[in-house]
């Protein structure tokens, strides 16, 4: 597989669904990535290549990851990590906040020496909460709490796009321009989750060319779920985390009323197997008068 980096430069405040309306994280899964992208490849009639494209592996999409001007920030490895100073509480209480970590720091952190004076993600960005209001046809108009956040300038996200050659590359590049314009995450009809899409310069090739590695463990940049034949091989030495993927259908033509999606259990970025997977993408629609796609396919790294 090729790669290539692209960074989102955010120009308004997003929201990225954490459970709750009045909250929001700053990073979004490669599954939101995967809705919006197909969303508009619905509109200009390229919807079937983009799913043919990603089910057969010839394009994958890391979750979308913090940078901080410079540097890249992947997922904190889900390993058993020996420390010298096991006994310093403050230290660990620093490492397990720690969610993420410089890709140039992979090997400090892994060999237990990487210091943890001061968290990288400080001062990436604020967090904001933005009084909304519901209007009804009867009663009175009910304010409500909207969780946004901001990032600081220099600062946002980027996605990986491993692709098998350079149709797979261009159209994963139309799409994803298409998708800054319309925007991402919640709230977009309110101007949120508008980007500038960016190629990032020469300090990317460190994190090419820890994709490249090979490597016996293997880390998840994204969100992924082996399919039901590869469980029991992917799960053998495996260390991970489960995570929820739900939320509401938005299709004007999937039922006469707002349906939920089919809840799905998914390994989260981080998660580390000694035996890689495809994965798949699943269908999670409820009852709908169309499918309904949940995005699940593994990006690795070698750790």
């Amino acid at each position: 597989m090729n790669y290539t980096v692209y960074k989102l430069e955010f120009t308004t405040g997003v929201h990225f669904g954490r459970g709750m309306l009045n909250d929001s994280d700053y990073v979004f899964q490669a599954d939101i990535l995967f809705s919006a992208m197909y969303i508009e490849a619905l509109k200009c009639g390229k919807a079937e290549e983009l799913y043919d494209s990603v089910r057969t592996g010839k394009l994958l999409f890391s979750d979308a990851l913090p940078f901080n001007g410079d540097s890249y920030m992947i997922p904190k490895p889900l390993l058993r990590i020996e420390r010298g100073n096991r006994g310093d509480s403050e230290e660990k209480k620093k490492f397990k906040k720690l969610r993420y970590l410089p890709v140039d720091c992979l090997d400090e952190f892994i060999s237990g020496n990487m210091d943890l004076e001061e968290d990288p993600m400080k001062d990436f960005g604020r967090f904001h909460q933005r009084v909304m209001a519901s209007v009804r046809r009867e009663g009175d108009t009910l304010p409500y709490h909207v969780g946004m956040f901001y990032f600081r300038p220099g600062n946002g996200l980027y996605v990986i796009i491993a692709y098998e050659s350079g149709k797979e590359k261009n159209l994963a590049e139309e799409l994803l321009e298409a998708v800054s314009y319309s925007g991402i995450g919640g709230e977009k009809s309110r101007g949120l989750g508008r980007f500038e899409l960016k190629t990032p310069g020469k300090r990317k090739e460190t994190l090419i060319r820890r994709l490249q590695k090979e490597s016996s463990d293997k880390m998840l940049l994204s969100i992924a779920l082996p399919r039901e034949e590869e469980m029991d091989a992917a799960l053998t030495g495996a260390s991970y985390l489960l995570g929820k993927r739900s939320g509401f259908v938005w299709s004007d033509n999937y039922a006469d009323e707002l349906r939920k999606k089919a809840d799905l259990y998914v390994f989260t970025a981080g998660s580390c197997f000694r035996n890689s997977f495809e994965g798949d993408i699943f269908d999670v629609s409820r009852e709908g008068k169309h499918p309904v796609y949940r995005y699940a396919k593994p990006l690795f790294m070698g750790v």
